[in-house]
């Protein structure tokens, strides 16, 4: 269960945050954590995917029937807003400010921080916290970590004044809320930094891994005509030409959308490869020993590509595959990763791709951009690698306009 030797360097940015951190300080903060992610908390945040995922299907408008554009920022942005409303109760509005500090620091520091696990030369510290560009990190690292901590101590002030009865208005229920009383509940309350590292861990996690998803899923479904007819056929079923807003019930109606995401992530797992410690000789069924002290490096990539499991068409974009009846063998299919050490966030963020795929698909058709011919379009993405997998040509689709549903415009109280 420990993580791999690599994964040190994310925890320079987040501190002992949970999905990273050594076993002994994981296995305490799971036993907070883990019923937070129940699906009767989870099911409450549906109305805020909604609302946001509506406010970008508004700032997508302009690009309908126009040249080709990167739909990565309009997702990042989405879920940006989604996570921080959900999990620090504030709406940042970043859909429309793109801009924020906090994406700005937190992209720069994925890419050097995916630089100093893939380079051995950067990865001594006495090595660097020399360099030039250390200074920036810790200027990006700080201006991550006040950002939380303000949110904080505004929570906390906030809950104090409902218990000693000056404050009568209770917002929705975040996941800070769930965690500062779920910790009490256990008389093992999380300090302010613990809570930052946790919060942390699930704003940068849940952000960047719901926008890698849904940005592959779109490009995929650019280049999949016959796919995304379906997913129409299957929103008009649901929805037909109603302009109401999306439900829980609706989310569960959603097989084949569901099935299309899943196909996604299984051809391009946003983490693609996953580490762990060997902290006992182990022999495989192969009789190859894996001593005691070694990191090995479970490759996701070529799991999801294994055509023993996944048949001869391993490669082919089909998501009937997920519909089609039980895995064949329960680790053959782990975007999320497996075991224990899973992520927590797998069901957050499968609600929240399946909520901002539907609203946009209600109102546009994904095409592919006007300079790619056939056969371009039938080779496989270009990705390449900073934290999470990316695709290399930054997602780049065209829009053309469909059915028009209610704009975000309409719904904001």
């Amino acid at each position: 269960m420990e993580k791999g030797y690599v994964t040190q360097f994310v925890r320079t940015v987040i501190g002992n945050g949970s999905i990273f951190a050594a076993v002994d300080i994981w296995r305490p903060r799971r036993k907070i954590l883990a019923p937070i992610f129940s699906m009767k908390n989870l099911n409450q945040f549906v109305k805020v995917f909604n609302r946001q995922s509506m406010i970008m299907a508004d700032m997508l408008e302009p690009m309908a029937g126009g040249a080709g554009f990167s739909v990565w920022r309009h997702f990042n942005t989405y879920t940006f807003d989604s996570v921080c409303e959900t999990t620090l109760g504030i709406d940042l509005n970043s859909q429309k400010n793109p801009e924020h500090s906090f994406l700005v620091a937190f992209d720069w520091l994925s890419q050097d921080v995916a630089k100093r696990m893939t380079s051995p030369w950067l990865q001594p510290d006495f090595v660097y916290q020399r360099l030039p560009k250390y200074e920036k990190f810790v200027y990006h690292r700080q201006n991550i970590h006040n950002f939380v901590d303000e949110i904080i101590q505004m929570k906390r002030k906030e809950l104090d004044a409902i218990q000693r009865g000056e404050n009568k208005i209770i917002s929705a229920r975040t996941f800070l809320d769930m965690m500062i009383e779920s910790s009490g509940n256990l008389d093992q309350t999380y300090s302010d930094l613990e809570l930052r590292e946790e919060l942390m861990v699930i704003v940068m996690a849940g952000t960047d891994t719901s926008a890698v998803g849904a940005s592959f899923a779109a490009a995929m479904l650019s280049r999949h005509h016959q796919v995304q007819e379906k997913l129409h056929q299957e929103l008009d079923m649901i929805f037909g030409d109603s302009n109401r807003d999306l439900t829980v019930e609706d989310l569960r109606k959603l097989k084949y959308m569901e099935a299309v995401i899943k196909e996604t992530l299984r051809l391009y797992p946003p983490v693609p490869v996953t580490a762990r410690e060997v902290t006992n000789d182990v022999t495989l069924p192969s009789g190859t020993t894996l001593v005691d002290g070694v990191t090995v490096i479970l490759n996701i990539w070529a799991t999801h590509r294994n055509p023993t499991f996944w048949g001869a068409d391993a490669e082919q974009f089909s998501p009937e595959r997920f519909l089609e009846g039980p895995l064949k063998h329960p680790a053959q299919f782990q975007p999320f990763s497996l075991s224990m050490r899973n992520c927590l966030g797998y069901n957050y963020a499968m609600m929240s791709m399946k909520t901002m795929m539907a609203n946009m698909l209600r109102r546009y058709r994904i095409l592919p951009p006007a300079h790619m011919d056939e056969h371009k379009l039938k080779e496989p993405l270009r990705v390449s690698f900073d934290i999470m997998m990316r695709d290399m040509d930054n997602y780049e689709i065209r829009l053309e306009g469909r059915t028009k549903i209610r704009s975000a415009r309409e719904y904001e109280i």
